[in-house]
């Protein structure tokens, strides 16, 4: 049973989300919070595996609370597809984000996607939109990629580029727990959470250029 907390200023959005999820047999409702500060009250007391945020709430808006939250996974829901403030809440932590008009069947699956370990952004998704909000993302200094080894830093590429641990295996000959092994170092070299934010690390860090080009 997935448990998920839904936080959303809006009453009737959460009733919305509510009624999809409460008829599926393995998600459960577990709490619900107005804003973010609400949230975090309730995750020190409520076990929780997936938290589905707002970005916009009084008293402490999604990006502020995502950092915050220690433990589950966060699920940033947004209005629009090119919010700068959403970009901001993958760099706090978020598993990525969705629209809030999501079909019902690819809300539940982007659920239990975040719920496994995966992101829900697809990273040449997540490319895309960071091309045109990169004014928005702060500077601030990034963990040498000089600390990874070669195969290391051709599979971090590889996840830039948006493609599959099943994708990379193939294109490396190598075999898809392998893949793994190296993108879990990266992730712990480079002190990052997700493949979405191997992407953002990419781009911060130079990897990735404008034209969607990764340097050699």
């Amino acid at each position: 049973m997935i448990r998920v907390m839904l936080v959303d200023d809006q009453e009737l959005l959460r009733a919305g989300f509510r009624m999809v999820l409460g008829a599926q047999p393995d998600i459960e409702i577990v709490a619900e919070a107005g804003d973010g500060l609400a949230a975090l009250e309730l995750l020190k007391t409520t076990e929780v595996d997936v938290v589905l945020m707002d970005v916009r709430m009084p008293h402490m808006d999604g990006v502020e609370a995502t950092r915050r939250v220690e433990g589950p996974k966060v699920l940033i829901l947004t209005t629009f597809d090119l919010d700068e403030y959403a970009f901001a809440a993958i760099k706090a932590g978020a598993a990525g984000f969705l629209l809030k008009d999501v079909p019902p069947d690819d809300l539940v699956n982007a659920i239990k996607l975040v719920h496994a370990g995966d992101a829900v952004v697809a990273p040449r998704t997540l490319r895309r939109m960071l091309d045109s909000f990169a004014a928005h993302l702060p500077t601030e200094e990034l963990a040498a990629v000089s600390d990874l080894t070669p195969r290391e830093r051709e599979v971090l590429l590889m996840v830039a580029r948006g493609l599959s641990n099943a994708e990379i295996a193939a294109g490396l000959e190598v075999a898809e727990a392998t893949v793994k092994t190296h993108l879990g170092r990266v992730l712990a070299k480079l002190g990052l959470r997700d493949r979405a934010q191997v992407v953002v690390y990419a781009y911060e860090a130079g990897l990735i250029v404008p034209s969607h080009r990764p340097k050699v």
